[in-house]
């Protein structure tokens, strides 16, 4: 697309990007399987070098992308599912899973922004015990061992004048987590990908860069404790629709290339700070952020005994 910032969050269409460009990538390992009976493909890209991290714009670690396409129908047992999936990734990248541990969930996100509330969402759905735990022991839930889970929802500067990162790192240091979960809605390249993935990653979180609203990381190097993010795109860049629009229209021969690169300029000019999500983004966010919750819910309820 010549002229065009591909902006997603999703490893995978940046891996799928720099394989268009150069037909292979040194230091990135994918993992593919379809799980028949869910309807679920998972791909897993794993970034192991620092070339290859610059060159996809990933940091080094491992992504797992859960591609889900009846995620946005209102199917409970589907959902349900899927909950079951991404608890069972989730479980792979938490050190430690088999053992109990302090659980920070932090869902990232503007509420009033439908498009941008999957964090907050999500938190709303989640099954808290710290503060259970901590004042009743775990004999208030019949058992001898269980993950204590707590939440925080951050907001966002404009709010609250502070960092995310701020307010992550004084929480952090007060409660003293062993492992941060951070929730947030991304940005895809494809709108085909638009609600219905799913993208798990043990390198953190750097809020907004989907959309070119960087702020400060959510990463293990930055507060001390090993940070899975989740996500799911929820926009996709206007300017990218309108160029694989035009691409398209070359291929089928509509117009020559010189029409199409002063289109293309004018597009990336018109369009490259809109951002598109669909109609029923309401409906949308509300079953996808229970079913992220409940995915949460199931890893966490595993370590009880």
């Amino acid at each position: 697309m010549g002229s065009f910032q591909i902006r997603t969050d999703l490893a995978l269409e940046a891996r799928e990007s720099v394989s268009d460009a150069d037909g292979s990538m040194r230091g990135v390992r994918v993992e593919e399987y379809y799980k028949e009976e869910e309807d679920i493909q998972v791909t897993k890209v794993m970034i192991d070098t620092k070339n290859a991290a610059k060159v996809m714009g990933k940091p080094v670690g491992i992504y797992v992308t859960m591609e889900a396409p009846a995620l946005v129908e209102p199917d409970e047992d589907y959902h349900r599912e899927i909950s079951d999936c991404l608890a069972e990734e989730l479980l792979q990248l938490i050190p430690n899973a088999e053992k109990e541990q302090s659980i920070l969930v932090v869902g990232l996100g503007n509420r009033e922004v439908t498009a941008d509330a999957l964090g907050p969402q999500v938190v709303d759905n989640l099954f808290i015990t710290r503060h259970v735990v901590k004042n009743y022991g775990k004999a208030a839930y019949n058992c001898s061992r269980m993950n204590l889970v707590s939440s925080i929802e951050p907001g966002v500067m404009a709010k609250t004048g502070m960092e995310t990162a701020e307010i992550v790192k004084g929480v952090v240091s007060e409660t003293s987590p062993d492992v941060l979960i951070v929730i947030d809605a991304l940005a895809a390249r494809n709108t085909r990908r638009l609600n219905r993935t799913i993208q798990i990653t043990n390198t953190g979180i750097q809020p907004g860069s989907g959309v070119g609203n960087h702020r400060n990381a959510l990463t293990q190097e930055s507060l001390g404790v090993p940070v899975i993010a989740i996500g799911v795109p929820t926009v996709v860049d206007a300017a990218t629709i309108v160029g694989d629009a035009l691409d398209q229209l070359i291929r089928d021969k509509a117009f020559d290339g010189l029409e199409y690169v002063g289109k293309q300029s004018m597009a990336m000019a018109e369009l490259n700070n809109m951002y598109m999500t669909g109609k029923d983004i309401d409906a949308v966010i509300k079953r996808v952020s229970f079913t992220v919750s409940e995915g949460i819910n199931i890893a966490m309820e595993k370590a009880m005994a």
